[in-house]
Order: structure tokens, then C-alpha cells, then sequence
């Protein structure tokens, strides 16, 4: 059975509360909920992590490496600053599939530049929460290519 981690980044856990008119009102418990349904669906082992802290987002990533086959990580605004998160992503060996709720391209300009994007597999962005959904969906397919 495949391990997929689910890594959300600062301010993602206030979901539903925050900007709705970007993230809309689902709140993180919903999206917690909806991915779980959605690998258990897949046969897909899943765990869902979320947090404000850079290093401690590292350090997740880090260990990550020998116990994961495929990283989906919302890195939220340290998409756009970290360049120690898109380190220790790089040096993870599997599938990694980058998620945006927003479309940072239709936001302000500082958003447009992901850091962390050279290193992922793949790009999911601005198809609200139903990217999750999307995003777990491509990283089963990927996966079992491989098979």
C-alpha cells in the first residue's frame, strides 16, 4: 500500500475562517475529513500534517524520506520565501505534487513566484479545496505507474 503526507503550511489551519473570498469556507477539519474519505477510497495511506513553523516543516519533510512515497504539500506563503523547504523537498526521492487553494497568479505579484515548484512533480493550483481531491487522485496514478 502506498504512504502519501499530506503537508499543510502557515495559516492553513485557520481555513474557513481567513479570506474566504480566496480559500473559500471550508474549514480544515472538512478538508482533513474529505482527504482521509478520499484515500481510504484508494487504498492510499495517508497522514495530514499542518504547520506554522518552517523548520518544524523541514524537519516533517526530512523525516519524510525513508517512511513516504509521494509528498502533496500546501506550503501556503512559504511557497514563495523558503528556501529551506524547497531543499529538503529536493532531496526527498518520491512523488511531490505542490497545491495552491488560490491561483497565485491571479493574486498579487510576490505570489507568482513559487520557490519550491522546481522541485515538485507536479502543480495544483487555484481549484479551491477540491484540489486535495485532485491531488490525491494524481499521486495514486503516479504511483501505481510505477508498479
Amino acid at each position: 500500500m502506498n504512504k502519501v503526507l499530506i503537508i499543510n503550511g502557515p495559516n492553513l489551519n485557520l481555513l474557513g475562517e481567513r479570506e474566504q473570498s480566496q480559500y473559500g469556507s471550508k474549514d480544515y477539519k472538512y478538508i482533513k475529513d474529505m482527504c482521509e474519505k478520499k484515500s481510504l477510497e484508494l487504498n492510499l495511506t495517508l497522514e495530514i500534517k499542518q504547520s506554522n513553523v518552517e523548520g518544524e516543516i523541514v524537519n516533517i519533510i526530512q523525516s519524510a524520506r525513508k517512511e513516504f512515497d509521494g509528498i502533496i504539500i500546501n506550503a501556503g506563503g512559504y511557497s514563495h520565501t523558503s528556501v529551506a523547504i524547497r531543499d529538503a523537498l529536493d532531496v526527498f526521492k518520491g512523488k511531490i505534487i505542490e497545491l495552491h487553494i488560490s491561483n497565485i497568479y491571479k493574486r498579487e505579484e510576490f505570489r507568482h513566484k513559487s520557490l519550491i515548484s522546481g522541485v515538485v512533480t507536479g502543480i495544483i493550483c487555484g481549484l479551491g479545496t477540491n484540489g486535495y481531491i485532485l491531488a490525491i487522485n494524481s499521486m495514486h496514478e503516479m504511483l501505481n505507474e510505477n508498479k
